[in-house]
């Protein structure tokens, strides 16, 4: 099958469309005829080797975490999910022909492929940081870089549980955020006092990584309510970090609800073929993403 993979660690360059063995299901997994891969930060923070040190990895290696296709291969004990189902997940190497899931759900009517692709890890990071800031209904979320696809979750989400959600993002990006329900203002001089004119902020998430983690605790008062996904210095200014994978079955099955309800829905903002990868990967780490970037295959 064909892959896109990297021997060694570096910029986009080092991504290559190879050659390589099929993979299989093992016991509890699933594999998939992959239609679409979603393109995620976590990915490019892969192929530089940042997260060595946490859990290494053997090159050369695979890449990408999500994917949407078609069940072609069913692992020892797992149960009602049958050869030819349209499904949605997370594995790995998923930027390949075939990849094997971990997690998985059937796509939701109505969703397609490429779309489908760009929920796992985006939902599963929204509902995690969302639970670990504690914001309550009634309270207000501040959201920095808050048009990308996991920006474009916790504004949804964090509404449909009445929340109120002031978002930051370029000027390009405005309509989009009050469009998914946010009080929406830009980033750059002077951001700080437009929020306070948007109101009291009783949590906030950094999403960008864009050194606003002074400004985020200030505009809270209490540093165990800005959380940071981008950022690793976070916790060093006081703020917590969140960088570990939480229940991702249940995020699928949260989607899913929240999907079918016509409570959530990410855009495509573009794709690229497997060959396009690098490219892909120059886009993401460029960021000002309305919605998802999306590998098809």
């Amino acid at each position: 099958m064909k892959r896109v993979s990297f021997a060694e660690f570096g910029g986009p360059d080092v991504l290559h469309l190879t050659d390589a063995e099929e993979p299989h299901a093992g016991p509890g997994q699933i594999r998939v005829a992959v239609r679409a891969a979603g393109v995620n930060p976590a990915d490019w923070r892969s192929r530089e080797g940042q997260f060595q040190k946490a859990r290494p990895i053997e090159l050369p290696a695979g890449i990408g975490q999500d994917a949407a296709g078609v069940v072609d291969e069913v692992g020892e004990g797992v149960e009602g999910i049958e050869v030819g189902d349209h499904v949605f997940g997370r594995g790995s190497g998923t930027y390949a022909e075939l990849a094997v899931l971990a997690a998985w759900a059937r796509i939701p009517e109505g969703l397609t492929f490429e779309e489908a692709a760009g929920y796992p890890s985006v939902v599963e990071t929204a509902l995690r940081i969302i639970r670990q800031v504690g914001v309550r209904p009634g309270q207000t979320l501040l959201v920095s870089g808050a048009s990308g696809g996991v920006g474009s979750a916790v504004l949804q989400i964090a509404r449909d549980r009445g929340i109120t959600v002031i978002g930051t993002a370029g000027a390009a990006n405005q309509d989009y955020l009050r469009g998914l329900g946010a009080l929406a203002t830009t980033y750059g001089e002077g951001w700080v006092e437009r929020v306070r004119r948007l109101g009291q902020v009783d949590a906030a998430l950094d999403l960008a990584g864009s050194g606003v983690i002074r400004e985020l605790l200030e505009l809270t008062g209490d540093p165990q309510k800005v959380i940071s996904i981008a950022d690793l210095g976070a916790p060093d200014l006081g703020a917590r970090f969140s960088g570990v994978t939480g229940n991702v079955p249940q995020a699928l099955v949260e989607a899913t609800d929240l999907i079918s309800r016509g409570k959530l829905h990410i855009p495509v903002e573009k794709t690229y073929a497997l060959a396009e990868a690098a490219a892909a990967h120059i886009d993401s780490q460029a960021g000002h993403a309305r919605g998802r970037r999306v590998i098809t295959v």
